[in-house]
């Protein structure tokens, strides 16, 4: 599952049981007041980093593992409104996260954009053809989102189910790069040979295919806001497997080009970025437009708070492993560490990359009160 408003310098900066309202509980007694993730994102003074999780409905709780026994699809999972909406809610009844994302995965709209696909257990995604030549880039074909109502359907009665609480619901889609390597590879890969060798073979076949892609995420991204998202994420997952030079070229622009389509119709609409292992490329990704960095645990978030500037927030960036095997006292510390090398302004707490499958719930438990708790303890040092 793969599972972010004007330009950030233009806003200004801020510092970052039952059903969903019930397990909210009195933070929705704010009446109007946006719920605190929206805030940080836009850039609002807040009371403290609010949190949420990459990957943070599904394999790794229980209630998602039986409710998988019986729709053993992920597809069916990921198309089904009711199915979306449960599993969506399943952690904030759980955790209380400040953010619920929607069910779903970044090959979705492939649906409206007569791509084939589905995902094989203990393989992943699979395309049923990949494009290598010209007549398979002009078979993608921009999305319809009349395809995609299942997605606004879920979302709509997501913003319902979250009414009357500090829960901000995010949306999300895949950027074109990243994308574009699923298409063109026919599923995952390790070494991204095939995308690399039409980058050096047909760099404009693939630039116009990565054109159509950003169009068409341009378009979900602003249909995903009309349906209740309030926040997205742009997941480039794969990008920081292209040289500086070759992100330069082939996904930067296209990142460019969906805030700059998403700007006009959506305006204060917060875009996050998410690119797995970007160290070597963090200096880059502001000039994308988008509000908030999501920095993944391989960089020291004073490191990229320095090498990012003021004009971009900060997202994450605690490794996974961290809740797999540390005890309650090292999540705090580790929280507390990068909340004060966030320096305060504009910070999302998250994990540096998904949830881990084998993660025991307690110790996400662990983490979401670790992050509702820091400011306590930071006062106390």
């Amino acid at each position: 599952m793969g599972p972010a408003a004007g330009r950030a310098g233009r806003r200004g900066r801020g510092a970052a049981g039952g059903g969903p309202r019930a397990a909210a509980g009195a933070a929705g007694a704010a009446g109007a007041a946006a719920p605190l993730l929206l805030r940080a994102a836009r850039g609002e003074a807040v009371e403290r980093p609010p949190a949420w999780m990459m990957r943070q409905a599904g394999r790794y709780m229980r209630v998602y593992q039986d409710l998988c026994k019986e729709h053993t699809s992920f597809r069916e999972r990921s198309e089904t409104p009711d199915l979306v909406v449960d599993i969506s809610l399943q952690p904030l009844r759980a955790f209380r996260p400040d953010g619920v994302i929607l069910f779903s995965d970044i090959l979705t709209p492939f649906i409206g954009m007569d791509v084939e696909f589905d995902f094989k257990p203990g393989v992943g995604p699979l395309i049923q053809r990949p494009v290598g030549d010209a007549e398979g880039a002009a078979a993608v074909r921009p999305v319809d989102l009349d395809q995609m109502r299942f997605v606004g359907d879920s979302l709509r009665t997501l913003r319902g189910e979250l009414a009357g609480t500090d829960a901000t619901l995010l949306g999300f889609v895949g950027a074109p790069f990243t994308l574009a390597t699923y298409l063109v590879e026919g599923g995952t890969s390790r070494s991204y040979l095939k995308i690399k060798e039409m980058m050096m073979k047909d760099p404009q076949l693939l630039h116009g295919l990565l054109g159509k892609l950003a169009d068409s995420m341009a378009d979900y991204v602003g249909f995903q806001a009309d349906s209740g998202a309030q926040v997205v994420q742009l997941f480039d997952s794969w990008a920081g497997h292209l040289t500086p030079r070759d992100f330069d070229e082939f996904s930067r622009p296209y990142l460019q080009r969906i805030v700059d389509r998403v700007r006009e119709t959506h305006p204060d609409l917060p875009l996050i970025l998410y690119i797995s292992g970007s160290a070597g490329l963090l200096e880059r990704l502001p000039s994308t437009g988008v509000d908030i960095i999501s920095v993944d645990h391989s960089v020291d978030m004073a490191d990229a708070r320095t090498r990012l500037g003021d004009g971009v927030g900060v997202q994450g960036n605690l490794d996974p492993a961290v809740l797999v095997s540390g005890t309650q006292g090292d999540i705090e510390r580790r929280v507390d560490a990068i909340v004060q090398k966030a320096q305060g302004v504009r910070h999302i707490l998250n994990l540096g990359h998904g949830v881990m499958p084998n993660t025991p719930e307690e110790s996400v438990a662990q983490f979401f009160e670790a992050c509702r708790t820091t400011s306590d303890r930071l006062a106390r040092v």
